[in-house]
């Protein structure tokens, strides 16, 4: 049985007591640290706004009236992009300039009228003539392009000309060798449907008036040594079918006869040589 000591309070009641004692003060405490929070909240939201409105931000640039794109690389050379970018256009373009501007039209002209002339349709076939043709026509213009490249291209490359003095320069060898294979009637020709006077110099002469004249003037040369070509092959067939008619083979084809004849005789006189002779003497003069 527990004792209970007299004028002593219970342990219970003291704990209880010294616990209602310590609440106001805990309370005092938490409720300030909430104010302090709340105030320092307060106070970074509010000098946040001031603190941008001192440091304004810069004004936008105005664009100007023009913009202009530099071509040329740090030391004045074109840039390597820029070179890729031409070198591609020239490419597209270069089928073109290849059929108007330099002798392929009439070389590969007068290698398909030889082969019509023998009674060849299809052999050799035109990708073979189209294949020697063009390294023919490189062959000719080798000088003309080797101009070019000392005049114009390296130039450009070595920062020394801008692209519109490249190409002014450039132009002036390939005017030259189409100048010298113009006749004046397929100039003077063009001049009068393009209704302008005629020019007092070679200078003078437009590009856009030029590159046709000469491709006039290269089918009629073209023209001519087919007509030169097909003569002996014609007096063949000629013969061939009178000897026919006279046995009165009416009904055997006279092509089949002289072809072989034809074919003899082109490889005995060694025809491709001759032809190839010709074409390029009529560029360079000799021969």
């Amino acid at each position: 049985m527990t004792r209970v000591v007299a004028g002593a309070a219970p342990t219970g009641a003291v704990d209880l007591g010294a616990a209602r004692g310590a609440r106001p003060w805990i309370q005092r405490t938490l409720v300030l640290l909430v104010v302090t929070l709340a105030l320092a909240v307060v106070g970074v939201l509010l000098a946040g706004p001031s603190s941008a409105a001192t440091t304004p931000p810069p004004a936008p640039t105005t664009p100007g009236d023009s913009v202009s794109v530099s071509l040329n690389g740090v030391n004045g050379t074109p840039s390597s992009s820029v070179v890729v970018l031409i070198a591609i256009t020239l490419l597209s373009v270069a089928p073109a300039l290849v059929l108007m501007m330099t002798s392929f039209t009439k070389i590969f002209v007068v290698l398909a009228l030889t082969r019509n002339a023998l009674g060849l349709q299809g052999v050799p076939p035109n990708q073979v003539l189209a294949g020697l043709a063009l390294f023919l026509s490189m062959f000719v213009m080798s000088p003309v392009l080797g101009d070019v490249n000392d005049s114009a291209v390296q130039p450009y490359l070595n920062g020394e000309f801008s692209f519109s003095q490249a190409v002014e320069v450039g132009q002036g060898p390939l005017r030259e060798f189409m100048l010298a294979h113009t006749r004046e009637q397929d100039l003077a020709l063009l001049t009068r449907a393009a209704d302008v006077p005629n020019p007092a110099t070679p200078a003078d002469v437009e590009l856009t008036h030029l590159v046709p004249a000469f491709l006039l003037s290269e089918l009629r040369s073209a023209f001519i040594m087919g007509f030169v070509i097909f003569v002996p092959f014609l007096v063949i067939d000629l013969v061939v079918s009178a000897v026919l008619m006279a046995m009165g083979m009416m009904m055997l084809p006279p092509v089949m006869i002289s072809l072989p004849f034809k074919i003899l005789l082109f490889v005995l006189v060694d025809g491709w040589s001759l032809i190839v002779t010709s074409l390029i003497s009529s560029y360079t003069g000799s021969g």
